[in-house]
Order: structure tokens, then sequence, then C-alpha cells
């Protein structure tokens, strides 16, 4: 029986001229539309995406949107910048600065934060984290705040579920707004809107819903992020990307992936995922990713809730 290392490995190759080929039907005959657009972060997943859009339509037929604002790491902008210009592809900035200010973004999120550190205030920065640890002890998701002096002094509070739910409210503007520039500039194209969303983010809920997740096809939905490395690779992305850490682009302090949402790495949730579908029994688990079993049932049980509360997000509007 093969490993789940070996389970997980795809070959890319073939994957990718699958994917470009099924992108080619959606897009020219069932969208009828004649390109693509794309909301380029610096990041590997949208750099990925960009390629296999290369690769379907053409570069002449593909462009490339960063979209930053205030709290944006600069980082972003210049690999974005930088892998659209290799890649030979029209590249366009909207800084949505602006339009978050007109929906008063930062003052609806800061309020509720002050009520929990009464001290914040805009020379600060600030992050959502859930309790990290996973494989050493069972913790539900509870998210906390963390705020970030400028002497670089930080501290952390359970956030009440009202003042989370402002926050994340708030904070979605960001992902909305970027959205409905893409969609500006498809429709003003005759484009398609191509969604950066990998399978771990798609099946776990780990976007906002006419946000992130707002696109007209999702190129690698179906792949774990592991397998999107593996792509990452073929396609020849800048290791400066494939490098880089995932993070969520969201809070003015620095925040990751995996301490946002995911709680464990993506080498090894992947893998524990992969055996929850494929039925492959816990002692094996344990032992091809060296962990216990109540480690691993920890894990799948998590991704497991996760997928059950992203059903709402993925589901269409409801017709009477």
């Amino acid at each position: 029986m093969p490993t789940l290392k070996e389970l997980i490995n795809i070959d890319p190759e073939k994957i990718s001229a699958k994917i470009v080929k099924i992108m080619r039907k959606i897009v020219s005959n069932d969208l009828q539309k004649r390109g693509a657009v794309i909301g380029v972060s610096g990041g590997l997943d949208s750099s990925v995406c960009l390629a296999l859009s290369i690769k379907a339509f053409g570069a002449k037929r593909v462009v490339g949107i960063s979209l930053p604002e205030t709290e944006s790491n600069p980082e972003s902008l210049d690999l974005a910048r930088e892998l659209c210009h290799n890649f030979r592809v029209e590249f366009i900035i909207e800084d949505i600065s602006e339009a978050l200010r007109g929906f008063n973004t930062y003052t609806r999120r800061d309020e509720p934060i002050k009520n929990i550190f009464p001290e914040y205030n805009s020379t600060y920065k600030a992050k959502i984290i859930l309790p990290d640890n996973l494989l050493q002890k069972e913790t539900l998701n509870i998210f906390k705040l963390t705020i970030i002096s400028p002497e670089g002094k930080e501290k952390t509070k359970r956030i009440p579920l009202k003042e989370y739910l402002q926050i994340v409210a708030a904070s979605n503007f960001k992902q909305r707004s970027r959205m409905s520039m893409l969609y500006y500039h498809a429709e003003r194209l005759n484009c398609a809107v191509i969604g950066t969303g990998n399978k771990n983010e798609h099946e776990q809920g780990f976007f906002v819903k006419y946000g992130d997740g707002g696109a007209d096809i999702k190129p690698i939905a179906h792949l774990f992020k592991t397998q999107v490395f593996q792509l990452a690779e073929y396609l020849e992305i800048p290791k400066k990307i494939t490098s880089r850490t995932p993070t969520t682009d969201t809070y003015s302090a620095e925040c990751t992936q995996e301490e946002f949402f995911f709680r464990v790495p993506f080498e090894i949730g992947d893998l524990a995922w992969l055996a929850l579908e494929k039925e492959i029994p816990l002692k094996k688990v344990s032992q091809e990713l060296d962990l216990s079993e109540k480690q691993v049932l920890r894990i799948q049980k998590d991704i497991k809730r996760k997928i059950k509360t992203a059903a709402y997000l993925k589901a269409a509007p409801y017709h009477l």
C-alpha cells in the first residue's frame, strides 16, 4: 500500500494540462469571455493561478491586479509586480484604502478592539489568532486578540463574541472591496475572474463569502496546499514566492494562516486530511506522521468541524 506522501504526490505536468484544458472550455465556451483577470498577492496560490491562466489564454489575455491598502505588507506589491513583469502580463495597481475608509472599515474594526484594550490606538497593530499547540492538547477554536505596541510589546486576550463578530465583519470589507474591483476590470475587459483558493481554504471555509470566495472559476480548489507547491515548482514560480510564509493579509499585524486558522503545518494537516478521505487506519497514519493516534484524531476532528461550518459559506442563495 502506498504511503500518504506517495498518495498526495501529483504529476504536475499532467494536472496542469488538465486544468488548462478545462479553464479554456469554461471561460471561452461556457462564460464566453476573452481572457482572465486575477488578483495577484505575491503569494503562492495567486502566482500558480496566474501561471495557469497564461497557459490557458496567453499572456496578452491575462491581467494581474494588485489590491493593496494601508495595512498591506509592501513586499506583497513588490512580488506581485515582479511576477507579472517576468510573465509579461499587464499589471494594474488598485489601492483600495479610500474605499475602505468610505466604508469606515478601520473605525468599525478598531472600536471593539478598544473595548478589549482601552490603550489601543492607530499606532498599534493587531491580529486575531487561534489557540496554538493543536498537536499538544485538545483546545476549542476560541479566537484571541493580540495587540502590538509601537515598542513591540504584545498583549493577548480572549475575544468576547460581540467584539469578535464586529472585528471580522469590518475586516471582511477588505476582501469584498477587492472582489468588487476585480469584477470592475473583468467586466471592462470581458474577462473571467479567476479565484485563487486552494482545497484547504475552499473546503474548510478560509475565505470571505462574496469576497475572495467570489470568482467565475477556481482552478486549484481541488488541490491540497502541498499539491499547489508541487504545481508551483513545475510552473517555475520564483523561490522568493514559494518560500514565503502564507499570511492572511487582513490584519495590521503580520498573521500567518497557520496561527489564524489551520493550527498545524500544511505538510502535516494535508496528510491527515488525505488519510481521513482514504479511510486509512489510524494506527498507520500515526506511524507515518510520527504522531500519536490522539494527535491525529485532534487534527482530523478540527478539519471535519471546519468543513461542516464552511457549508454556509459555500452555499448558493436559497430560492423560494
